[in-house]
C-alpha cells in the first residue's frame, strides 16, 4: 500500500490546519517512543506536546487554531519528520515502532456514532431486520420496501408533527420497526462505536470477523467535540458494519460494531477556521471506492447535505447535561453508502473479502486508505489508556 501527500491530503493541501498523532521513535539514545498529537506545516510534522500532551487534552484549549498558528509563526514546534515519509511508514505492511508514522488522529476521546441518519441507509437497517441478517433474503425484501415505504420517508424531518403521523400509519400497516423510531423520531440513535485509543488510522487494516458473510465499509464524517460541545474539527471515518450480526437482532450491535481494528479514523482532523467553516463541513461529498485482490470494483459518493439531521443536532442529542464528555467525543455522523451490487451470487448483495482495499475521500478532509483482514490475524490492540500514561509520564509531558 502506497500513502503518498497527493492520495492522502485534502485538494488545498496544507491550507488548513490539519491535526493528527504520530508514533515517535526516540529522538535521543535512552529515550522513549511514544505517540505524540502533531501539525502538518507543507511538507514538514511539528510536534504540539508543547501545547498538550494528547489530542483530548489538546482539543480542551481555547483558541485552539490560533494557539497552533501563532506556534507555527514563532517555530517553536519542533520537526518530527517529514510527511510523505511517514505516511509511506503508516501503510499496515510498512508501519514499526522504530520508524516515525501516523496513527489515528484521536486518542482519549471518546468514539461514538449515530446510526440511521441517512434515508437510504435506514432503508438498509429495516431489511437486515426483517432478513434475520441473512443477505439472500434482501433483494425481494428490498424492492417491497422501497415500494411501500421509501417515498414516505424521503422529504421528513426527523422528530416533526408529519413523521409521527407517519410513524402511527406504519404501526397499523405492520410496518414498523425500531430503525424507522431512530430514523425519523425525536431521538436520534447515538452508540459507542469503539473504546478510547481504539481506533486505527490511514493505512492501517481495518476488521471484520471471520465468522461474518454480510458486510460492509461505512464512510462518514466524524466531527471532533471537546467537552464544552464546541465542534473543533472534522475527519473520516469508516464505521465497520457487520450486516448479519446486526440483523439477526439489533441487540448485537455491539458485537457488530466493537471489534479489533473495526473503527479506522483519519487521515487528519481539519481543524474549523477561516478556510473550512461548519457550512463548508455541511457540504462535503464523500467518496467511496472499494477494490478487492479479486477485481471486483464499486465507487459511489454522496453529500452529506442529504443528512436527516444537522451535525448540531446530532452533537446535542450526545453531549448535553444528562451527558458529559471530559476528555471530548469524536461522533461519526452516519452514511448514506449501502452498497448492495451483487459480487459472487446473483442475489447475494456485497459484502468484504480479504485485502478489500477501502478509500474513503473528500475534497475538504483528504483519504482514509485502509485493507481489510480477519479481527484475529490483525495485531491486538494492546496500548491503551493506562500504557499511554506511563508513556506520557517516562517522556516527561505529564
Amino acid at each position: 500500500m502506497d500513502l503518498t501527500p497527493d492520495l492522502i491530503l485534502p485538494d488545498d493541501k496544507t491550507a488548513g490546519l490539519l491535526i493528527g498523532r504520530a508514533w515517535l521513535p526516540p529522538a535521543h539514545e535512552g529515550d522513549t517512543p511514544g505517540p505524540s498529537p502533531v501539525v502538518l506545516d507543507g511538507t514538514q510534522v511539528r510536534e504540539l506536546t508543547a501545547l498538550a500532551p494528547t489530542a483530548a487534552a489538546l482539543f480542551e484549549l481555547d483558541g485552539l487554531a490560533a494557539r497552533i498558528r501563532k506556534a507555527l509563526g514563532a517555530g517553536s514546534l519542533p520537526v518530527v519528520g517529514d510527511l510523505e515519509a511517514m505516511l509511506a511508514n503508516s501503510a499496515w505492511d510498512k508501519a514499526r515502532n522504530d520508524v516515525a508514522h501516523f496513527l489515528a488522529p484521536a486518542d482519549l476521546q471518546a468514539l461514538r456514532a449515530s446510526g440511521v441518519t441517512f434515508v437510504d441507509s435506514m432503508l438498509e437497517r429495516v431489511i437486515e431486520e426483517q432478513a434475520k441478517g441473512d443477505p439472500q433474503q434482501a433483494e425481494a425484501i428490498r424492492a417491497g420496501i422501497a415500494k411501500e415505504i421509501g417515498t414516505e420517508l424521503a422529504a421528513l424531518k426527523p422528530g416533526s408533527p408529519e413523521a409521527a403521523r407517519l410513524k402511527q400509519t406504519l404501526i397499523e400497516r405492520g410496518q414498523w420497526s425500531q430503525y424507522l423510531e431512530v430514523g425519523i423520531g425525536p431521538d436520534a440513535e447515538i452508540f459507542t462505536k469503539a473504546q478510547p485509543m481504539s481506533a486505527v488510522g490511514s493505512g492501517a487494516e481495518i476488521g471484520i470477523l471471520a465468522t461474518s458473510v454480510w458486510n460492509n465499509p461505512e464512510p462518514e464524517v466524524a466531527v471532533v467535540v471537546n467537552s464544552r460541545g464546541e465542534i473543533l474539527g472534522a475527519t473520516l471515518a469508516n464505521d465497520v458494519n457487520l450486516r448479519d450480526v446486526e440483523g439477526r437482532s439489533a441487540l448485537l450491535l455491539g458485537r457488530a460494531k466493537d471489534n479489533n481494528a473495526s473503527c479506522a479514523l483519519g487521515p487528519f482532523i481539519r481543524l474549523v477556521d477561516e478556510t473550512f467553516s461548519l457550512d463548508d463541513l455541511r457540504n462535503v461529498v464523500i467518496e467511496v471506492e472499494v477494490a478487492g485482490e479479486d477485481g471486483f470494483k464499486i465507487a459511489d459518493n454522496y453529500p452529506l447535505a442529504a443528512i436527516s439531521r444537522d451535525v448540531t443536532d446530532l452533537v446535542a442529542q450526545a453531549l448535553n447535561s444528562d451527558h458529559q464528555y471530559p476528555d471530548g467525543l469524536v461522533l461519526m455522523l452516519g452514511t448514506m453508502f449501502a452498497p448492495i451490487q451483487d459480487r459472487d451470487r446473483p442475489g447475494e448483495g456485497f459484502t468484504h473479502k480479504l485485502g478489500d482495499r477501502v478509500t474513503i475521500r473528500s475534497s475538504q478532509l483528504g483519504a482514509l486508505v485502509n485493507r481489510v483482514n480477519h479481527c484475529d490475524k490483525i495485531a491486538p490492540w494492546t496500548f491503551g489508556s493506562s500504557a499511554l500514561m506511563r508513556n506520557l509520564a517516562a517522556r516527561g509531558l505529564l
